[in-house]
């Protein structure tokens, strides 16, 4: 790692004495540095800038001075952040950085954590902010970021200060340099999805899969779950796809709290993954507590999973739609790709004589499949429930079959 560097970013303009310190601290432990100006005002330091502010707004096509002219702070912030992500991309594709540390305020951590987004997974990314307790969830989105809190405000130095400082510094380089046992490396990586309503079976999948030598990374499918292995897949990090639990589609179609956007089922199928997919768990849709449905749902079949867990059985015009999503995303796959039906149920709480059993419903949602299937995705129906070992076998047979 001797030619890559830590990348240093934040608002030079107005912390300029924070990230002095920072840098020092950085350099006392052997590090190359490469510093970014995200700040949009005037700046004078006693380092030397590497990607000045102007180069950032120009990243984000802009222009500084049209910035500044603006007054307009949320704008600024926003476009600095998005240079900021064009920049580290461009530097993590060239292999130039080995991690990213920040510090800053409200302001400053949005930009930070905005371009942050640009980095791929494993290179660690560390931010210390004055804003940790806030809820950061959507700007820390799917990526592996590491906060800390500043506990005093990031605007010049004190003892505090000083400590907290050194000890990121500290954790981004020990974080950076931590190498992988080469001997720990698996035969090939398979993603899997998994809900507590597939548990028995993504565990059985997951058995048999390590038995042959693969390396299983399970994401539980609860909107942030799916949207993260949607971005991993479209790092390369993933040699294959058992999408078992597909249920945030039924979620993003009605509104459920555990959506993952539009984008879910369609990584794998654009970048030439092999992927077995199932419709698991497309008989529910998630909420919160009883009190918290919207009033168009209050009269449907509903089901407390625990106090603030409350699933929505889906319907069969909802599933008549869902059927036929799930297809349209597997459509012109670069890879092979299989869709298998579990004709006996689709969630743990799906089978004859439990809560949600419904054949008409899961009748509509397997007639849109095949229906919308026809001749361009293979569709393989499976005498068994989703929970069944023999469904589980059959899925890991069926897996590793397309994969060579």
């Amino acid at each position: 790692m001797a030619d890559k560097s830590i990348v240093m970013l934040g608002c030079f303009d107005t912390k300029g004495e924070d990230f002095s310190y920072l840098l020092k601290s950085l350099g006392a432990l052997g590090q190359q540095v490469i510093t970014i100006n995200t700040g949009v005002m005037d700046t004078s330091v006693d380092f030397p800038i590497d990607v000045d502010q102007g180069a950032v707004a120009a990243a984000s096509g802009a222009v500084l001075e049209t910035i500044r002219a603006s007054n307009d702070r949320g704008r600024a912030v926003e476009l600095m952040g998005k240079g900021a992500a064009a920049i580290l991309a461009e530097l993590a594709e060239k292999d130039k950085i080995k991690g990213v540390i920040g510090m800053g305020g409200g302001g400053g951590t949005y930009i930070i954590l905005e371009a942050m987004q640009a980095v791929p997974l494993g290179i660690p990314k560390f931010c210390l902010s004055t804003v940790v307790a806030k809820d950061l969830s959507r700007q820390i989105g799917v990526k592996d970021i590491s906060l800390m809190s500043s506990v005093v405000d990031v605007a010049g130095l004190n003892s505090i200060s000083r400590l907290l400082i050194r000890q990121a510094a500290s954790a981004i380089v020990a974080m950076a340099d931590t190498k992988v046992d080469a001997s720990e490396a698996a035969k090939k990586s398979i993603a899997i999805s998994m809900f507590g309503n597939t548990t028995k079976c993504v565990d059985k999948c997951t058995e048999l899969l390590k038995s042959k030598g693969y390396e299983v990374m399970a994401f539980h499918a609860t909107g942030v779950g799916g949207a993260t292995m949607e971005s991993l897949i479209r790092e390369g990090v993933f040699d294959a796809v058992l999408d078992v639990t597909t249920t945030e589609l039924a979620d993003e179609l009605c509104g459920g709290i555990l959506s993952a956007g539009p984008d879910r089922l369609t990584a794998a199928t654009e970048m030439g993954i092999p992927q077995i997919v199932v419709p698991g768990c497309l008989d529910m849709v998630n909420f919160a507590q009883m009190d918290t449905l919207p009033e168009k749902y209050r009269l449907r079949q509903l089901y407390s999973w625990a106090p603030d867990v409350t699933l929505m059985r889906t319907n069969v015009a909802e599933n008549g739609i869902l059927g036929k999503q799930l297809v349209d995303k597997l459509i012109g796959a670069k890879a092979p790709v299989e869709i298998l039906i579990p004709l006996k149920g689709i969630s743990q709480i799906d089978r004859e004589g439990d809560i949600f059993y419904s054949p008409e419903a899961d009748s509509a949602l397997f007639r849109a499949i095949r229906k919308n299937a026809d001749g361009r995705v293979p569709v393989t129906e499976v005498d068994a429930h989703i929970n069944d070992e023999a469904f589980a076998k059959m899925l890991v047979e069926r897996l590793l079959k397309i994969m060579e």
